[in-house]
Formats: structure tokens, C-alpha cells, sequence
């Protein structure tokens, strides 16, 4: 007996009412006459006996059945009476029932401008007691087998395995506010004819979905119990697998492609729904499954089942391979990875961890409807998962340097992979792999779905097992824990302490205490015997090297005496002979050849970088040239965009539409260059120098290696702007750019994004543009918060002399123009900052030819000078004929006509000059050389002619009082700079070998020339003619009184008793020792090296490009590891101690350097090499369809390419097993991968990635290869110096291990090249060398002066004293003014000897001549009598010509010729005449006591006091300045 409904209640309506049909359509329910649904667009179908006639319509994707009065627009006017409005279409949002029926609205997208149908007269409204269930429920399933109207099986045999109409979720299901339950009402829940509660429709429970749950007993209660809307939700969460048992499959077979996949890069087949036994395999499709699912492989005594079929299996064993060639090199990774979707697609016990979900209809057969399995959640142990991720987590992609993870996690990239979003991106349909959406459920260790659904938890490899006895474990580069304890490296030393402080400072501090404390210990025995004289001293017979000195000086007195007079005898044939021989030296000038290269200044030819760089280029050619452009938007604010599909995301100011579309036009204005090549005679375009990878043959536009942002959009603007509607679960919203570059800055490989706008992310020329070569200024890999966009044109590279240079050179200036008018008219916006290749050496040149007159400025202002010092008036009506002007300007000429002598000499013997020599040189050899001039012209005109002597002998004798030490001073300054030619950097050697030169014809021209030109201007002297008019005179033949001067008489009355005053003096030398150890301290602080900056103007728009690479960059640039010939790849031994996959050895060369870049802040290396050896090693794996053979036919034999889909290339995989290839397969197959393009079926081709990186032999021998690792950013010299010297010990450490490996030649090598290393070897040595170089000058200063002071050792050893103390104070200064020590500094420094000899040199020559009685008078006599003539003719020279050059644009002159030069002009003077007179009155020779008193006595040894010329007859004149 049928229960009492209570009131409000309707009863379960379980048989047909009379008239009414079943409609199957979503909610399989009875409906009314005329009341018919309408078919929605997913897919259903209508009965074919339907009583209004339905037919077929088979141009409609959906498949709905159509009325034959009802065109497929819409349109139409002949309904049948029974639809109800015209046009429209019946039951728009209701389904009518009979009285007391519950109703279940729906709301059908496509009749929501439908007017209702007519209510029929037996239908009626569900009254308002009967609950309903709210319009976003799911779409319900249609059962199929219901004929139509009053046949078909009882509702209650409803089968749910066959329901196959696809689920479309609405928005979450939320329950009515108010759901009453009646009292006292049972429910059986399954039996027909029962109460149900509110809302619960007879019909979902004749099809199960209400079973199990209570009946409602809380009268009056008006919250909804948990049992209904765990009921509810069940009715939200349908399956299509009731059966969840091992041994079943979930489907089976295939129904055709997916219609839901539009794009794919696979066959997007998918199974049909059957949720059946599993199958018996096939002895056929057993053998492929031992190839692709061994694990799936029962016993031999076992029988073996399976969930797919032949045809399944091998569409697996496609997607397999496509992910085997790149993760075979880890085979642990690649089993697991496989055993991933051999068990959902062929486990026998597929049906407990599967659950279809959505389901569509495909007719693959005509007459023999399938049901297509379209999605379905997959449920896996969380450990199980975790253990395949981690697995695979770390495998490498040889070709980047990065890893293989970031190609497979979709937007997450490699850094931000987790295991449910690898599995997430593997099962998303729309990655252009996946056939069908899979939904990955992890399901907590210890917890159960239910529903008895098990989760898979199958055996999973560590990737430090190997999966097989014939296998390997995965190597260390791709798997971390397979790696040996590894050792960091050691940091460098720390700095030098004692305790807290400072090691340096303490040790100088220390120094300078000791030799403080024995200065002033010593000075009372200065005082016992700071008595002794001439007179009171025990005369002393003289040694025979004192008696040697003598004899030398004598002849060398008397020897200069007669040329002197000799020369003023015959002054004109003396001048002309001069000129004619250095105008001819000079006319070698017209071979000159000035190098600007810096490869040639600074690297010598026989350097380790240049040989290294010329097996580099020998091989594989120049490094590529590099154009760049950094665009910012200071001050642009950023943006916040919340993606439907990736979440919110930060969008600095930069990367805006707008900003986008501005770098397009830019490039295609670039593209777009027509340049003119004049000596070719033709224009040149970009794709005539452009690097072009993948068609380096005959490129085209697109083939170009541009990396930029825009490239992710393939430079399109259509691109850019598209947009597409995009639905993401339960979220619909509009995808654009952003969303697209979202995806490719993290999957920057993919060939189509998973956004709907299925746009590639490989740039238009082919490869991937990796996000940190196009973005700059980011922080832990947020791309699009990034603050610079780079855009960088690859440019082919040629040797000097081939045409093509020009070529390149003229596309370069135009890309110059074209980018600075890009600049000025986006100035306003953007900021934007470029470089070509050529850019630095035309800057560099630019500031030369602007800086030239300057350096006129400076010249002539010492011209003005020496003109206008070396007279001497006596009074106003004597200036025109006492001034010095014609002898200045010849003294000048000498000058220069010495430097272009020795430069013309020079450039006859091929020896070449360079910028800095004509900078340089003239202002040393013009210090050196005026200093002469003002000494000689000076001392004769303070000298009286002795009665008797002729103008001739008197000007014979002046020279000889002051030759020897002219002579001193240019022995060792020619001398010193011979030797500094030793030096191995070809700017210094050529720039000592200048000067040396040119020291040595001054000198020699300036005895013989110059002294010509003194006799014939003190001829016009005397004649009382005019200086620069020799035809007027003003009568008088002589002098009428002496001049007047300033600074002798300042020197003689003020300085000198001041400076030599017994308090002052232990002061200077305490003062001066202070400043010694100073610099000794300061010279450790100098920093060594020069940055590129500096050799750049201050208004060089290189300067802004500089700064925005040191400040945005983020991946410095390439580095090479060569190796040469001699080592034998293609034996297993060779191949394993190379790669870094599966079986290498774990010292290989690519595992070594993936070793080092796990301490980038030792190695400086950031991204590991790329491995064209491990790369072919996955090309030729049989799993692949990369490298196959064809079988017969006309091409038997020959390479058969992955995207060859003939019939005779099926099976010809080149090794049938995974092994190593022998020799010979090795030198066969290695030249079809290197010119293999890379394809979607094979993307490990070499072409492009590697084609330029092996170098052979015509008969297939290897000559040499390389392999490309990533600096990371370097910013200062000091930084690629020390990357450097860290790449050249990790060659040396890959050579020692592969000449180890058998076979090995012993000569052998692996070497790192980059194009900055020939620039920055030299700072591995410049300290080394400098040293040295600057000890050879002193030593030959000291011997020199040694045997021309008559071998007195305390005047050589004081001139060595000071001279090494103006260079320590000049070192020292250099680190106070932000002086960095490189190979200019040096030659500088070397030049700072000769100079310094200058102010050193003359004075101590002048000490050693006096015959004052105590060494305080002597020293008090050389300084007065030198230091006037050192300060005119050496400071008063410099200093003019030095200040000007502060006024340089380029910062070069700036930093090494004006602020050193001013350091070594300053320092010089304060120690020659300062130091060097109180150093001498302490430990200067004391005087010698003649042994007798007879005439053939000296007055004692050396160069005064034995040589009778030296006595100065004017001590007790008037002094004239």
C-alpha cells in the first residue's frame, strides 16, 4: 500500500500519464503534449520517432535534430500549431508538468530571446508548496534508448554507463535559502511510489543519484540537512564510470578526434567510454608493450590485460617519443614520465583510479553511435606523484642551458613547478599535446576518495636508480642526488689583517716608525760631523775607481769642449747636416700606420688570447657582432591585470600596448635599412649581414636573429592586437597579449600557449627567445614587472679585408641614424639608450679628432712659454733683441723633429704607431728636451767670457760643464725606456721604443742643431739685431748691464736657508718618509684595470647604453669552451668524458662546467654549457623518429628527415637499441644532426644550435668544437679579469681530465674563449709587469749614474731614493684621485721616470760638482744653481700643457694624461726640490780632499770636483733669474 503523501508532498510519478512522451533531452523527465525541449548545443540528440518529425541536421556541429519547417536561421513561419508563439521556440525556461509534479527550471542559452510556449490546458504551474532546484544546476545527462513518445524501458532501468551527453558546468551549486521539510515523511530513497523531500525529482532518484539518503524527520525544521546536499552535490559531480574494480577499463579503443580541440600539434584522438572488462592482449600489441609500457607486462606464465588498443598503444608510443627526446637523457625520468599515461591510457585496472567525466557522441562508423570520452579526472597517491615530479625535476636541456620542466609546467616555468601544476599543463587540452582535458586529483597519503576509487600508486624510480639492467641512473647535471659530495671551492683569501686592522697599514705604519726612529737616532752623528770642510779633513789617497771616474770625466769634458766649439765654428753646415738627416728619418712618416684596434694595442700577437682568439675565429669564425637597444619609460606607472587565466600579475610602466606597438615601428624601420656600401657599389640590407641561424644560406627577413619582446608575437601587430574569449573553468573573460606573454616568458618553447589565443612563443626567425635576453631590471624572475625591454640584431662578423665588412660596417651606421631619430622622437615617453658594434671605436675616434685642439692649445701654450722664458732683458730698449723667440722655436723644432724622426725610423723597420704615442711622447720629450734647452741657454748666458776666449771657446766650454749631465739624464731615460720595449703589450713596447728613440735623437740633435743655432743667435746678439728680424739692429753691439731675475734671487734669499734650516730639515724628511709609506699603503688601493667608460667622451651616448647594461642586464655574455684536435668523440671513452646524460662520466667537460655554475660568485659562469654531444646522443635515441634511414627506394641509404612521413623511412632508426654509437656510426650520422632543422617531432636537430660548433675535416675528422656557457653579469674590469683567470683554471682542470681518457693526444686542450678576454688578459699581468718594468728603469738610472758621478755611490743611491719615492707618491696619489693602474697608467709611470730623472738628476749633479766645504753649503749651492733651471725648464714646461688637457672631452686624457701628468709634474717637483736637497745634506758624499796641491791635481772625483770646467766662476756675481 502506497504511503500518504503529507500536505504539500506530491507523489513520485513513476509510469507514463496517458499522453504524455519521455523527453530526452538534459533532465529525462515525462513531458506534456506540445511541450517539446529544445536541444541545447551540446551535442544532443533527438529521438528519430519524435512526434513532431525531427530530421537530422547534418551540417550543425551539434548534431540536434531540426524541425523540417524551421530553417537552421532561425527563421521561418510554418511552426506546427502545438510550439505555440510564431518564431519562437516552446518551454523557454520551464518544463510543464501535471498538477501537483515538481518542476525543475533550466535555462537554455539558445531560446533566451524565445518567447514561452502556451501552457497546455493539462500542465500547470508547479504550485508554489513544491521546492525546486535552483537554475544553475548541472545540465543533466540524456539517456539514450528511449525511442520516443509512450515506448521505451521504464525509467527505473535508467543505465548509467550508457549516458553519453558531456557534463557543462554552471556556477557552483548553492542550496535554496529555504528548503522545508515536511514531518513524518520516509523515504525509501530507490522504490517507486515514495514521499521525497522537496526538490528531490522522481526521476533523479529513478536514476540513483538520490539513493542513500535519509528522509527528512525534523518537522519544522528549517535548515537543510548535510545528507541532502551531500545529495545534491553528488547530482553536481555525475560519473561515467560506475564501476571502479581492477580488472576494468574506464574506455577503450579510439572514437575519433576530439571535437573539442581545434589546434594540435598530435593527433588529438580520444578513447571511447567503456567502463568494461579489461582485454586479453594481443601477442602483437604485447611486444610494442614491452618497448613503450614494460611495467604493464605480466610474467611469462600470467596473462597480461589491457585498456587500449594496437592503435592506442602506438599513438602513446608517439607522445612518448616526442618526451623522450628530451628527457631520455635521464632515463629514470623518462620511465616514469612514460609510466604516467601507460596506466591511464592501458592499465588493466584503469577503471579504480579513473572517473570519465564528460562524454560527447561520435559516430566514427556510420549506423554505430560511440560515446567519446572528452574528460576525466585522474586519481594518484600524492607520494606517487611527488616521486615522478622529483624525479624529472632537475633533467637539463642541453641546447639552453636550462631545464626541461620549464617547457612542460605551462606558465609556472621551471622555478615555480610544482607537481600539480606539472600535471595540470601535462593534461590540459589545450597545450597542444593533450588529446583530451584530464584533471589530475592528488589524493593526501593516508586519506580515500571513496566510491571505491583507489589512486594510482605504482612503482616510481628515483632518478639516482637506474630503471633497468641496461639502463644508468640519471647524471648529476640532471639529477642532484646522483651527484658525489661535491667540495665548494675556496673562497678567495680573505684581506690582509693583524687582529682588527688593516695588515698593509699596520706593516706601513711599522715601516715608517723604523725608519723614523733611525733618521732621527742617526742624527746626532750628523751634528759630530756636520764640522768637517775642505780644510780640516784628512787628505786621503784616491782609489782606482775614483781614479778611472776621473780619467773618464776628463775625456769627456775635453771631448765636449772641442764640439762645442767645433759646432760654433761651423754653425750652418752643422744645422743643415742636422736637418737633412732628421727631415729624411722623418719622411718614414709617410709609411706610418696607426693603429686603432685594441686587440692590436693592448694584446700582443703571441699572447695566449690572441692565439686562442685566432683558433676561435680559424674554426668557427669572428664572434657575432651585437646591436642592442635598452628602451625604459622612467616614471611610467605600472599596472595591475587580473588574468582569467593566470591570476593577477603585476605590469611595470614598460610593457604597455602602446609601448609594444612603438617597437614594432622600430623594427620594422630597421628592417626595412637600405644602406649604401660605397666601395661595393651597392645597398645593403639586414638580411644580407644578418646572423641567420636556421637558413644561414639564403636568409630572408624572418630568418634574421633578432631578440626582442615582440618577438614572442613573431614581430606581428595582428598578434598583438588579437583577443579571444577565454573560459577557465567557472570563469569567462577576454585574453590578450598579456595573458600570451605570460605564458611564453615561462614557457618560452612552447609552439601555442594554452590561452585561446593558440599563439607560438618561438620567434619569427625559429628559435625561442629566452625572457632574460629581452627583459632587464626584474627581480626573481616577475618578467612582467621588468623595467628595460632589449632588443638585440645579431650580426654576422668578418676578418679584416674581406668586403663584407663594409657591408656590415654601412648597415651599422644606418641602424645608428635610425635608432637616434627613434630616440629623440620618443623622447618624451621613453627612455632610450643603443650601441652598435662599431660604436665604441667611432666614439673613440670622434673624441680624438675633437680633442686635437686641444692638445694645440697645450703645445702652444709651452711654445709661448719656453719663447718667452729663455730670454734675458736687461732693459725696454734691448726686448726685441735679447728675447729668445727664433732660438725657442728652434729648440721646439728639434724637439720634434727628434719624435718624428724616431717615428719615422720606426715606421721604415714596420713598426707601427698608435694614438697614444703622438699624445704622449711629444710631452715627455718635450720635458726631457726644454729642460736641456733651459739648462744650456741659461747657464751661458750666466757664464762671463774669460779674457781671451772667443765667442767659439766659450760657448765650448759652457757645454761642457753641462753635457755630462744632459748626457746623464738622456743615457738614462734612453736606457730605461729600452728596456720598459720589453714589455709584452705591443702599446707599451712601441710607446718605450718611441721614446727611446726620440730621447736619443733630442739629444743629439740638441748638441749638434740646437747648440748650432746658440752660436748663431748669440752672433745676432751681439750684432744688436732683432730676434725676429734679423735685418734690423739697434746700433749697439753689446750688452749695456745684466738682467734681472726672480727666481734664482727668491731661491738663494728665502728657500734655501728656509728649507736647509736645521729644524726644517729633519722635518721634510720625516715628512717625505710619511709620505712614502703612504703610498705604499695607497698602492695597494689602487684599483687595476679600465673600464670601458672611460675611453668614452662625457657626451657619448655609449656612456647611457653603459649604464643601463650594468644596471638592467641579467645574463652577461657567452663563453666558449674550445677544445681542440686531437681527442676522439666518437669512442665510448671520448663520448662519455664529454657529455653529462645517463653513463657519463661524472668529471665530464659539461658536467664539470655545470659544477661550476653552482658557485657563480667563484666561477662567474650563471647558465652550463650547452652539449651538442649530448644533444646527438637524444637525437640518434630509437625512440625518436630523429634520425632515420630510408629503406628502399631512390634515397635508400640516405637520412630520411622526422617530418618525412614515407613508408621507407618506417623502421630505419639509425641504432635499433639505446647504446652508444660506434666510431664509424658516429662519423656518419654527426653530419646529417648538424644539419638537421629542429622540428616539433624532433626538436633536437642541431641545425641552428650547433651546426657552427664542430669544425671537421673533410673526411669527418673533428678539428675542433666548442661548448656555450653564460657569464653571469659582469660590471668593472676587475669583475671580467677575475672571470678570466676563473674560466682559464677550469680549462686547464677539463684539459687534465680528457687527456686522461684513452687515446687522448698529449698536446690537447680545452681553453675558455669570449671576445672581452683579448682586451682583459693583459690585467692578469699588468701588476707582474709593471713592476718589473719600472725596476729595469730604475736600475739603469742608478748604474748610470753611478759611472758618470766617478762611481759615487750616495749620489746614485740618493737619486734612486727619490725617484722611487715620487713614483710610490704618484701611485698613491692615483688611488686618492680615482686613478685606475692599467697599461696607460703604466706607460705614464715609465714616463714619470724620465721625468723624474729630469728633477732628480741635474741637481744631484750640480751637489756633486760644488766645492762648497759641508754638504749643507753644497746642497744649499746645486739647488740654487739647478733648481731655478728644473723649475723653468721642466715644471713651468709641463704644467701650461697639462692644465689645458683638462679641458678634454674624453675622459682617457682626462684621467691619464692630465690628472697623472699633473700628479707626476707636482710630485716630481716637491721631491727634487724639497726632498732631494735635504736628502743629499744628510747623506750627500762629503767633500773630497785633494791629495796634493800641485796643478795636475782635482779637486776631487767626479763630475765637478775633478773636471775644472765645472767651477762656477759666477758664484760671486750677480745671480739673473
Amino acid at each position: 500500500m502506497a504511503p500518504t503523501c503529507p500536505p504539500g508532498w506530491h507523489w513520485d510519478v513513476t509510469q507514463q500519464p496517458p499522453g504524455w512522451h519521455w523527453g530526452v533531452i538534459h533532465l529525462s523527465t515525462w513531458m506534456a503534449p506540445g511541450c517539446h525541449p529544445f536541444a541545447s548545443r551540446d551535442g544532443t540528440e533527438m529521438s528519430p520517432t519524435h512526434p513532431l518529425a525531427w530530421h537530422q541536421d547534418v551540417s550543425h556541429q551539434d548534431g540536434t535534430r531540426r524541425s523540417p519547417a524551421r530553417p537552421r536561421d532561425g527563421t521561418g513561419t510554418s511552426l506546427p500549431t502545438e510550439w505555440g508563439a510564431q518564431g519562437g521556440f516552446p518551454c523557454r525556461t520551464h518544463l510543464w508538468h501535471p498538477p501537483g509534479t515538481a518542476t525543475i527550471p533550466r535555462v537554455t542559452p539558445h531560446c533566451s530571446s524565445f518567447p514561452h510556449a502556451p501552457v497546455p490546458p493539462q500542465c500547470s504551474q508547479t504550485p508554489p508548496v513544491c521546492a525546486y532546484m535552483p537554475h544553475f544546476l548541472p545540465k543533466f545527462p540524456v539517456v539514450p534508448g528511449f525511442p520516443g513518445n509512450n515506448s521505451g524501458p521504464a525509467p527505473g532501468s535508467i543505465d548509467r554507463s550508457s549516458l553519453m551527453i558531456p557534463w557543462v558546468n554552471d556556477p557552483p551549486f548553492t542550496a535554496p535559502d529555504r528548503a522545508d521539510w515536511p514531518c513524518g515523511c520516509q523515504t525509501s530513497g530507490a522504490l517507486p511510489g515514495q514521499c521525497l523531500p522537496r526538490g528531490c525529482h522522481p526521476i533523479l532518484k529513478q536514476a540513483g543519484w538520490c539513493q542513500g539518503h535519509p528522509s527528512a524527520t525534523m518537522a519544522g525544521s528549517l535548515a537543510l540537512p548535510s545528507a541532502l546536499l551531500a545529495a545534491l552535490l553528488a547530482v553536481a559531480s555525475p560519473s561515467f564510470t560506475p564501476i571502479h574494480r581492477a580488472g576494468y577499463c574506464a574506455f577503450y579503443g579510439e572514437c575519433g578526434r576530439n571535437p573539442e580541440v581545434n589546434v594540435s600539434l598530435v593527433p588529438s584522438n580520444v578513447p571511447c567510454l567503456s567502463n568494461t572488462p579489461a582485454r586479453e592482449a594481443t601477442d602483437t600489441l604485447l611486444t610494442l608493450l614491452r618497448s613503450v609500457c614494460p611495467d604493464l607486462v605480466r610474467g611469462d606464465n600470467e596473462t597480461t590485460l589491457v585498456c587500449c588498443t594496437y592503435g592506442q598503444l602506438s599513438a602513446l608510443q608517439l607522445s612518448v617519443a616526442l618526451s623522450g627526446t628530451v628527457l631520455a637523457r635521464c632515463p629514470s625520468c623518462a620511465r616514469n614520465f612514460a609510466s604516467l599515461y601507460c596506466h591511464n591510457t592501458c592499465s588493466p585496472d584503469q577503471s579504480l583510479f579513473t572517473n570519465v567525466t564528460r562524454v560527447v557522441n561520435r559516430t566514427v562508423v556510420p549506423g554505430v553511435p560511440r560515446v567519446a570520452v572528452v574528460e576525466y579526472q585522474s586519481f594518484y597517491r600524492q607520494h606517487f606523484a611527488d616521486a615522478a615530479f622529483s624525479s624529472c625535476q632537475g633533467v637539463r636541456l642541453p641546447a639552453t642551458g636550462g631545464f626541461a620542466i620549464a617547457t612542460m609546467c605551462g606558465r609556472y616555468g621551471a622555478q615555480l613547478c610544482t607537481t600539480q601544476r606539472w600535471l595540470d599543463f601535462q593534461g590540459d587540452k589545450n597545450n597542444g599535446l593533450a588529446p583530451l582535458q584530464i584533471n589530475f586529483q592528488l589524493v593526501p597519503n593516508g586519506t580515500e576518495p571513496g566510491d571505491a576509487i583507489e589512486p594510482l600508486d605504482a612503482r616510481v624510480w628515483r632518478c639516482s636508480e637506474a630503471p633497468s639492467e641496461d639502463e644508468e641512473p640519471c647524471s648529476c647535471q640532471d639529477c642532484a642526488e646522483s651527484c658525489p659530495s661535491v667540495v665548494p671551492p675556496t673562497d678567495p683569501p680573505p684581506p690582509f689583517r693583524l687582529g682588527e686592522a688593516d695588515g698593509v697599514l699596520v706593516l706601513c705604519v711599522l715601516l715608517f716608525a723604523f725608519l723614523a726612529i733611525t733618521f732621527l737616532v742617526s742624527l746626532p752623528w750628523q751634528r759630530r760631523s756636520k764640522g768637517l770642510t775642505v780644510s780640516q779633513a784628512v787628505p786621503a789617497a784616491r782609489g782606482c775607481s775614483e781614479r778611472v771616474g776621473n780619467a773618464s770625466h776628463q775625456a769627456l769634458a775635453r771631448a765636449f769642449r772641442w764640439w762645442g766649439t767645433w759646432v760654433a765654428t761651423r754653425p750652418v753646415m752643422v744645422l743643415v747636416v742636422a736637418m737633412v738627416v732628421a727631415a729624411g728619418l722623418s719622411a718614414g712618416l709617410v709609411t706610418l700606420r696607426l693603429t686603432t684596434d685594441p686587440v692590436e694595442l693592448w694584446s700582443a700577437p703571441g699572447s695566449r688570447a690572441r692565439q686562442e682568439k685566432a683558433f676561435h675565429d680559424q674554426h668557427f669564425g669572428p664572434f657575432m657582432r651585437t646591436n642592442q637597444v635598452i628602451v625604459t619609460a622612467p616614471g611610467r606607472a605600472g599596472s595591475l591585470y587580473n588574468s582569467v587565466v593566470f591570476g593577477a600579475k603585476n605590469f611595470s610602466g614598460i610593457l604597455a600596448q602602446d609601448v609594444l606597438q612603438a617597437l614594432l615601428e622600430l623594427q620594422e624601420r630597421l628592417a626595412g635599412i637600405e644602406a649604401w656600401a660605397p666601395q661595393a657599389g651597392r645597398n645593403v640590407t639586414l638580411r644580407d649581414v644578418c646572423y641567420a641561424p636556421l637558413n644561414p644560406t639564403e636568409p630572408t627577413l624572418s630568418d634574421c636573429c633578432v631578440n626582442s619582446v615582440t618577438q614572442y608575437f613573431q614581430n606581428n601587430r595582428s598578434h598583438l592586437a588579437l583577443t579571444a574569449l577565454q573560459e577557465d573553468g567557472k570563469e569567462t573573460g577576454t585574453v590578450d597579449w598579456r595573458d600570451h606573454l605570460i605564458y611564453c616568458v615561462n614557457s618560452p618553447l612552447s609552439f601555442k600557449d594554452i590561452t585561446a589565443l593558440e599563439l607560438s612563443c618561438m620567434a619569427d626567425y625559429g628559435a625561442p627567445v629566452f625572457p632574460y635576453i629581452a627583459f632587464g631590471g626584474y627581480q626573481d624572475s616577475e618578467y612582467t614587472e621588468a623595467e628595460a625591454l632589449i632588443i638585440t640584431y645579431s650580426l654576422n662578423n668578418f676578418p679584416s679585408g674581406d668586403p663584407r665588412l663594409e657591408w656590415v660596417l654601412s648597415w651599422e651606421r644606418q641602424f645608428l641614424e635610425v635608432v637616434q631619430d627613434f630616440q629623440r622622437s620618443h623622447s618624451p615617453n621613453l627612455s632610450v639608450t643603443f650601441m652598435a658594434e662599431r660604436s665604441l671605436e667611432d666614439e673613440i675616434n670622434r673624441t680624438s679628432g675633437e680633442d686635437l685642439p686641444v692638445f694645440a692649445v697645450s703645445y702652444l701654450l709651452v711654445f709661448a712659454y719656453i719663447a718667452l722664458a729663455l730670454g734675458e732683458y736687461t732693459a725696454w730698449s734691448r726686448v726685441l733683441v735679447e728675447s729668445k723667440v727664433t732660438l725657442a722655436v728652434g729648440g721646439i723644432t728639434v724637439v720634434l723633429g727628434a719624435v718624428m724622426a724616431s717615428m719615422g725610423l720606426l715606421a721604415l723597420l714596420g713598426v707601427p704607431s698608435s694614438l697614444i704615442i703622438l699624445e704622449v711622447v711629444p710631452f715627455l720629450v718635450l720635458a726631457v728636451g726644454a729642460d736641456n734647452i733651459f739648462i744650456f741657454v741659461q747657464e751661458f748666458q750666466q757664464s762671463q767670457r774669460e779674457p781671451g776666449e772667443t765667442r767659439e771657446q766659450h760657448l765650448g766650454r759652457v757645454l761642457a760643464q753641462v753635457a755630462p749631465s744632459m748626457l746623464l739624464c738622456s743615457i738614462s731615460e734612453a736606457i730605461c725606456f729600452l728596456l720598459g720595449a720589453l714589455s709584452s703589450m705591443p702599446a707599451v713596447r712601441t710607446f718605450a721604443l718611441t721614446a727611446a728613440l726620440a730621447i736619443a735623437f733630442d739629444f743629439l740633435l740638441q748638441m749638434s742643431g740646437f747648440v748650432a743655432l746658440v752660436a748663431l743667435d748669440t752672433r745676432r746678439q751681439e750684432a744688436g739685431r732683432f730676434d725676429l728680424c734679423c735685418c734690423c739692429r739697434t746700433g749697439k753691439g753689446g750688452p749695456e748691464g745684466k738682467g734681472a731675475g726672480l727666481l734664482r734671487p727668491l731661491l738663494e734669499r728665502f728657500y734655501t736657508p728656509f728649507l736647509l734650516h736645521p729644524v726644517v730639515r729633519p722635518c721634510v724628511v720625516l715628512l717625505f718618509l710619511f709620505l712614502a709609506c703612504a703610498g705604499l699603503f695607497l698602492m695597494f688601493q689602487v684599483s687595476v684595470g679600465l673600464d670601458q667608460e672611460l675611453a668614452l667622451p662625457k657626451d657619448s651616448y655609449m656612456l647611457q647604453y653603459f649604464s643601463a647594461l650594468n644596471q638592467y642586464l641579467a645574463v652577461g655574455v657567452p663563453t666558449y669552451f674550445v677544445t681542440t684536435g686531437g681527442y676522439n668523440f666518437s669512442s665510448a671513452n671520448g663520448t662519455n668524458g664529454i657529455c653529462s646524460s645517463a653513463g657519463c662520466d661524472p668529471d665530464s667537460l659539461t658536467q664539470t662546467i655545470q659544477y661550476a655554475t653552482s658557485f657563480p660568485n667563484m666561477s662567474y659562469l650563471a647558465i652550463p654549457a650547452t652539449s651538442w654531444v649530448d644533444d646527438f646522443l637524444d637525437w640518434l635515441n630509437p625512440t625518436s623518429r630523429c634520425c632515420r634511414i630510408h629503406q628502399f627506394g631512390q634515397h635508400k641509404g640516405e637520412f630520411c628527415p622526422s617530418t618525412n612521413n614515407n613508408l621507407s623511412c618506417f623502421g630505419g632508426q639509425c641504432l635499433k637499441v639505446l647504446r652508444r654509437p660506434t666510431a664509424e656510426e658516429f662519423q656518419r650520422f654527426l653530419p646529417w644532426f648538424l644539419r638537421d632543422r629542429p622540428t616539433l617531432q624532433c626538436a633536437k636537430g642541431g641545425l641552428g644550435a650547433y651546426d657552427t660548433s664542430v669544425s671537421m675535416s673533410e673526411n669527418g675528422t673533428i678539428l675542433a668544437t666548442r661548448f656555450m656557457a653564460y657569464q653571469r653579469p659582469l660590471r668593472t674590469s676587475q669583475e671580467y679579469t677575475a672571470a678570466l683567470r676563473a674560466a682559464r683554471a677550469l680549462g686547464d682542470t677539463l684539459t687534465d681530465t680528457l687527456r686522461r681518457v684513452p687515446g687522448t693526444d698529449p698536446h690537447f686542450r680545452v681553453f675558455p674563449y669570449t671576445v672581452t678576454y683579448v682586451y682583459y688578459e693583459q690585467y692578469l699581468t699588468v701588476v707582474v709587469e709593471g713592476l718589473v718594468t719600472l725596476a729595469m728603469c730604475l736600475v739603469p738610472t742608478f748604474a748610470v749614474s753611478f759611472l758618470l758621478l766617478g762611481m759615487d755611490l750616495r749620489s746614485s743611491v740618493a737619486t734612486l731614493i727619490t725617484i722611487t719615492m715620487i713614483l710610490l707618491d704618484t701611485v698613491g696619489a692615483m688611488a686618492l684621485w680615482n686613478v685606475p693602474y692599467n697599461a696607460v697608467a703604466l706607460i705614464n709611470l715609465v714616463a714619470a721616470v724620465g721625468i723624474s730623472v729630469e728633477f732628480v738628476s741635474h741637481i744631484t749633479c750640480a751637489f756633486a760638482r760644488s766645492t762648497q766645504p759641508s754638504r749643507v753649503a753644497r746642497a744649499t749651492e746645486a739647488t740654487i744653481t739647478m733648481g731655478s733651471k728644473v723649475v723653468a725648464g721642466v715644471a713651468m714646461t709641463n704644467l701650461p700643457g697639462v692644465v689645458v688637457l683638462a679641458f678634454a672631452k674624453a675622459q682617457l686624457i682626462q684621467i691619464f694624461f692630465f690628472r697623472l701628468n699633473l700628479i707626476i709634474t707636482l710630485v716630481g717637483l716637491a721631491h727634487g726640490l724639497v726632498f732631494l736637497p735635504v736628502l743629499l745634506s744628510y747623506i750627500g758624499p762629503s767633500p773630497r780632499v785633494p791629495a796634493g796641491d800641485t796643478p795636475g791635481d782635482t779637486q776631487g772625483a767626479g763630475l765637478g770636483l775633478g773636471n775644472p770646467y765645472f767651477k762656477d766662476k759666477d758664484k760671486d756675481k750677480p745671480e739673473k733669474g
